[in-house]
């Protein structure tokens, strides 16, 4: 069954972290200063809902790298419990779907739970100033792109970059729930 993320924290600033990345380097949203949009999305190897829309977030990135828009996506689910979802795997998926943007791991879970994420894909846009102005779906379709009528983050990404400062009417994402650690 589905896991849907919540709204509640739209409007508030960006959460500072530091993360290793697949590329070998630690990322924070502070290295992304000068980009107009900054989207972090939380996700993982082995949920179904982001294995099928990979692709569009690769293509989302491409299309908006020249405007100033910058994806950056972070794993937390357990990788004990959920092998799949290791580092050393999530290198390994970075290269088979050619990622153009960075891939973070919070082994701690500490980053997921300041951020309150729920799900994969759970996805995070704040604009240049770095306050949270979308927090929703990717598309209406996740399972089959041709079947897509509405273009949610796409739209958000073009109302923000056009200087609307609020996105009406988002649409939850939902994905698998992140995998936490049993304490």
């Amino acid at each position: 069954m589905p896991t849907a993320n919540n709204q509640l924290n739209l409007n508030t600033p960006v959460i500072d972290f530091r993360l290793p990345a697949t590329d070998g380097k630690m990322y924070s949203p502070s290295d992304f200063g000068d980009a107009e949009l900054l989207i972090i999305i939380f996700m993982c190897n082995h949920c179904p809902y982001v294995q099928a829309v990979i692709p569009r977030f690769i293509k989302l990135q491409q299309e908006y790298y020249d405007k100033g828009v910058r994806f950056l996506a972070i794993n937390s689910n357990d990788d004990k419990g959920y092998p799949e979802d290791s580092f050393e795997k999530m290198k390994i998926y970075f290269d088979e779907w050619k990622m153009n943007f960075p891939y973070l791991r919070d082994e701690s879970q500490e980053t997921a739970r300041q951020y309150d994420a729920i799900c994969t894909p759970d996805i995070y846009v704040y604009n240049q100033k770095r306050i949270l102005k979308y927090r929703g779906r990717l598309d209406d379709n996740w399972k089959d792109e041709s079947m897509v009528t509405s273009r949610d983050l796409k739209n958000a990404i073009d109302d923000l970059l056009a200087g609307k400062d609020s996105i009406e009417n988002q649409v939850t994402s939902i994905g698998c729930s992140i995998k936490w650690i049993n304490k």
